[in-house]
């Protein structure tokens, strides 16, 4: 034990590759190895079901320090601290600085200040915004969308007056592309503008002016391949644009911040950031930079709105947590968590604190900030990381050979992508092949919409301008539908009896357990009412019990065995109630043959079938 050169674990014998295989294979006894073991990712990705160092063999990039090139590890040599951000959305200047004074007490570190463009900023009601806050010891960030405001200019003046300007961070956010692929139209004269706004504002150093937003790609259903790629694509149109008009490939890439989204992809999200590391240092080296230290990729997080529910806000605390962290192993520097109950109205000081605590929570709890790239070393991660890289490089090459992002976006190939995987998104939720808590799976049967929501809350974010040149994107959330179909429900339910789904289950404990627990969740997703029980001895108790609840619908759970005798007796008892049968029997040909009609199972478009009920429902 005090030898310090002993190796642990010294008596048990290295396992191969070929070993662990032989091992697998055997347990499997003759199953398909690719489609029991093998996760196949929307990103395209085989996720093997182990990892180990013979993986990590050829992977160049491991031989890299953090803050080294091509930065994968991260662009810090020691630790790994990020800015805690909150956005803060001006509407009057006054009350805005008001706030941001109360939360920098509050462990904020950066602050977004979100203009909507309807008030002109000028230098005097920024000044009203930034007063007494310290700039040099916090990151300030502004974000408008008009892109061609002078807040930068105006920032600039105010911060010189009174600070050295090397302790000035933060950034003026202009993402004319990004305006481009949301509204539909771009002013020829967008790029000047940036580099006009690049020069003003070379006298600070650390302060960013050009955006590439990526959680646009990410909210409007890409994939991760597809949002790497499609932003880097979309930074290279700004490095390509920006050079043509006199500026140093030094220059632009100093002021460059990509904005990613954060979905709840855990591993792959941590691979998402180390791999945009990687692939923006290898562009911009090929610029032939003065120093390496351009082509570090600066990358802002920001939680996805795509995955975030309605119904049982409080799981979007859960969704958030995780998508925290992984930004945080993956390397990113800066990070805003959207308070849960961001997507349906203003936030409150409560969700706000939530938020907030999130991030503390992973530094002064879990310490992420305190090493440097944790999650390098871990065989999947870098493997991951790697095939990230690749996957998303040869659908950059793609958008290159159409002559470029705004080409390619012009033409319709990358709106084309993104709908394509959005729709298979959409499609799996339907299914239920992918779960999201509390909507098309384990909803809260007790949780009905107590207060009138807009109806842009269940719609996509439609910015298109009046003669749009191009087809946008329309960010959107997964839940749209599911929720437009609970919510009908809830409304229905206010001046009727809301719709009671009955479980009759008999014979078979295990299967009518199953079917019925099966069941009761798959109407609970558009807000009916419903019964499960124990089961009954006859089809005259089942049936008496369920006029008892005032059935609607009444679903037979049982063993596909018994079915062929059951359910033409529960279909002669019947009243009015609806008869469901459980299942995908073999008898289901004869049970059709009789009029029984309504079957639901695991392969049911859960979407379809309760839209269909409701309008047997008459909702």
């Amino acid at each position: 034990m005090t030898d310090k050169d002993q190796k642990l674990f010294n008596e048990f014998p290295p396992v191969s590759t070929q070993d662990w295989e032989s091992k697998i294979h055997a347990d499997l006894k003759g199953k398909d190895y690719e489609r029991a073991l093998v996760w196949k990712t929307y990103e395209g990705l085989s996720v093997r079901p182990y990892y180990t160092s013979e993986n990590l063999k050829g992977l160049d990039f491991l031989n890299s320090l953090p803050g080294e090139f091509p930065f994968v590890r991260g662009n810090k040599k020691t630790g790994n601290d990020w800015y805690v951000r909150q956005n803060i959305l001006v509407k009057d200047f006054a009350e805005a600085n008001r706030k941001a004074l109360s939360i920098l007490g509050k462990g904020v570190t950066s602050l977004g200040f979100c203009f909507d463009c309807n008030t002109k900023i000028t230098k005097e009601n920024l000044a009203v915004l930034l007063k007494d806050i310290c700039l040099d010891a916090i990151e300030t960030n502004f974000e408008c969308s008009c892109d061609n405001c002078s807040c930068a200019q105006f920032f600039k003046e105010l911060t010189l007056a009174k600070y050295n300007s090397s302790q000035i961070f933060g950034s003026a956010t202009m993402d004319p592309i990004g305006s481009f692929i949301l509204k539909g139209k771009m002013k020829a004269e967008a790029f000047d503008h940036l580099k006009t706004a690049t020069e003003q504002t070379a006298e600070l150093p650390k302060f960013r002016v050009i955006a590439v937003n990526g959680k646009h790609f990410a909210n409007s259903g890409a994939s991760n391949v597809q949002e790497l790629a499609f932003s880097l694509a979309q930074g290279v149109e700004y490095l390509n644009h920006l050079t043509d008009a006199g500026l140093s490939i030094d220059e632009v890439a100093h002021n460059m911040k990509f904005n990613f989204g954060i979905g709840n992809n855990y591993f792959m999200e941590i691979a998402k950031l180390r791999a945009a590391r990687l692939l923006w240092a290898q562009i911009v080296k090929s610029y032939n930079p003065q120093s390496d230290d351009s082509a570090k990729l600066i990358a802002h997080s920001e939680t996805n709105s795509y995955n975030k529910t309605l119904y049982d806000p409080y799981v979007n605390m859960l969704r958030t947590q995780t998508e925290a962290m992984s930004a945080v192993l993956g390397g990113a520097d800066s990070i805003t968590v959207l308070p849960f109950n961001a997507i349906f109205g203003d936030t409150t000081d409560f969700s706000e604190r939530i938020a907030r605590n999130q991030q503390i929570l992973l530094k002064e709890e879990a310490h992420l900030d305190k090493i440097a790239d944790p999650a390098g070393g871990s065989y999947y991660i870098e493997s991951l990381t790697a095939s990230l890289a690749e996957h998303a490089w040869n659908l950059f090459l793609q958008v290159q050979d159409k002559g470029g992002f705004i080409q390619a976006f012009r033409d319709g190939f990358i709106q084309g992508e993104i709908k394509a995987m959005a729709a298979k998104r959409d499609a799996n939720l339907a299914l239920r092949r992918e779960n999201l808590l509390g909507v098309n799976q384990y909803t809260n049967f007790t949780e009905t919409a107590n207060e009138d929501y807009p109806e842009w809350v269940f719609k996509s974010n439609d910015l298109t301008q009046e003669g749009a040149e191009v087809e946008t994107l329309k960010p959107y959330r997964a839940a749209q539908s599911f929720e437009a179909l609970r919510y009908k429900t809830d409304m229905y339910a206010r001046s009727n009896r809301r719709p009671v789904a009955f479980m009759l289950p008999m014979g078979n404990l295990t299967m009518r357990k199953a079917r019925a627990q099966f069941s009761t969740n798959f109407f609970a997703v558009a807000g009916f009412e419903v019964i499960d029980n124990n089961g009954f001895n006859t089809v005259e108790e089942g049936l008496q019990a369920a006029r008892a609840k005032n059935a609607d619908i009444v679903v037979v759970c049982s063993s596909d065995e018994e079915y062929a005798a059951l359910a033409p007796q529960v279909a002669e008892q019947l009243e009015n109630e609806i008869l469901v049968i459980a299942g995908h029997p073999e008898c289901k040909p004869e049970l059709e043959a009789k009029s029984i009609t309504n079957f639901i199972h695991m392969k049911s478009n859960i979407l379809q079938e309760l839209k269909a009920y409701q309008s047997k429902l008459g909702i």
